[in-house]
């Protein structure tokens, strides 16, 4: 049988098996192609040079061009709601001495070295002196009633599913609510917060939390009945860890997931008539939180960091695989993609197929984002290796 993308990455997600396994690279900001990797890849395969475009400021993703999408055979594109029409506290980026630097529409602040930057960090945060819930009603947050920001939705979805046949993610406004609430406070903060502050947690995660519904809300109404999966994200892990106890996730995250990705399918499947399959991006050690994810509604896990402890492949597969799809665990990209030879990542990928495609609720990336150090030829041992092996 011969699967358009939109029918083989439909299937995947039922679970069922297409004639290949589907291909990402640049459908969501956790699992695209810095601009430097990108320009070094088009170069390798001899395409014409063109202006990049950035599909994401501060991680300095690229806009994956259509030409690049039909020569690899990607099968997912992204749809982004547009800048509002009111930028409230978002500017311009600006030169900052050495570094280049921009406020996002949150009011969180970030810098990029103009020599050699690879991608933007954070570096101050506008509620760094909040403590309580009434200081929190002093604050200029982001207006998602802007109809500007979904005017285009609907157009760029069903191009994607009608014209291109392509299975595309409807993407989030920002982080996660917890990735935020850390980002507006500062980490070490919003850590302190949720050992001594409660109440002030509970109350910036309620309001960040009705934020995302009205955008939501919004946004799904925008792109009408052709929404396929949808996209949400925080970090919960770091390499060896949760970032906090599984404990305190319950108590203080959990229920704002739940209340958040019950309202997105719910509005979504009403809308659609059919099901549709929330797309949940962390990193890291994320293994004893992933019965929970799967109770609040997550249907796709991406990624799977293959080399954070307790995250290996085989055994997330038995033991998680008819519950979730993982997105992305394709091929390590912290030392093997970049570091790796052509030969090491050839092994990688077949290693990760192997574990990951029996039985579908598999769509091939990389761990996370192909970043600027990552040779072409390393890429192309990726890819050529999914094209061998990613048949059922």
């Amino acid at each position: 049988m011969a699967y358009t993308s939109y029918e083989r990455v439909r299937a995947a997600l039922e679970h069922r098996e297409p004639d290949r396994i589907p291909f990402d690279m640049g459908a969501t900001a956790v699992s695209g192609i810095n601009r430097h990797a990108y320009v070094a890849l088009r170069r390798h395969l001899g395409m014409p040079e063109t202006e990049i475009g950035i599909f994401d400021l501060v991680t300095q993703l690229a806009a994956v061009d259509d030409d690049m999408v039909e020569r690899l055979g990607i099968d997912v594109r992204a749809v982004k709601p547009d800048p509002p029409s009111k930028r409230g506290l978002a500017t311009d980026v600006v030169r900052d001495g050495d570094y280049d630097a921009v406020t996002d529409e949150w009011g969180v602040k970030w810098k990029m070295p103009v020599d050699g930057g690879h991608y933007f960090d954070m570096y101050d945060a506008p509620l760094k002196h909040a403590s309580t819930p009434i200081d929190l009603e002093q604050v200029s947050w982001p207006d998602f009633q802007d109809e500007t920001r979904y005017a285009a939705i609907k157009q760029k979805v069903d191009s994607c599913v009608h014209a291109q046949k392509r299975a595309c993610v409807l993407d989030r406004d920002y982080g996660g609510i917890w990735e935020t609430a850390l980002w507006t406070c500062g980490f070490e903060k919003f850590f302190l917060d949720m050992a001594v502050n409660e109440q002030f947690v509970h109350a910036l995660m309620e309001k960040i939390t009705a934020l995302k519904m009205q955008f939501w809300q919004k946004a799904i109404a925008a792109a009408g009945d052709n929404i396929l999966i949808v996209s949400e994200a925080d970090d919960l892990a770091a390499q060896n860890s949760l970032f906090c106890s599984p404990r305190m996730y319950k108590q203080m995250v959990h229920p704002y997931h739940k209340k958040l990705f019950g309202f997105i399918k719910k509005q979504a499947e009403a809308q659609t008539g059919s099901r549709v399959y929330l797309f949940y991006h962390t990193c890291g050690a994320v293994k004893p939180l992933i019965p929970l994810l799967i109770e609040e509604g997550v249907d796709i896990l991406n990624p799977v960091q293959v080399n954070a402890q307790d995250m290996d492949t085989r055994t997330l597969k038995r033991e998680f695989g008819h519950d979730i799809t993982f997105w992305g665990g394709g091929v390590d990209t912290q030392r093997v993609l970049p570091f790796g030879t052509p030969s090491q990542v050839r092994d990688e990928v077949k290693r990760r197929i192997d574990d990951l495609a029996p039985g579908g609720g598999f769509v091939f990336a990389a761990v996370h984002n192909v970043q600027s150090d990552v040779p072409p030829e390393n890429f192309m041992a990726m890819w050529e290796t999914l094209r061998e092996f990613g048949e059922y």
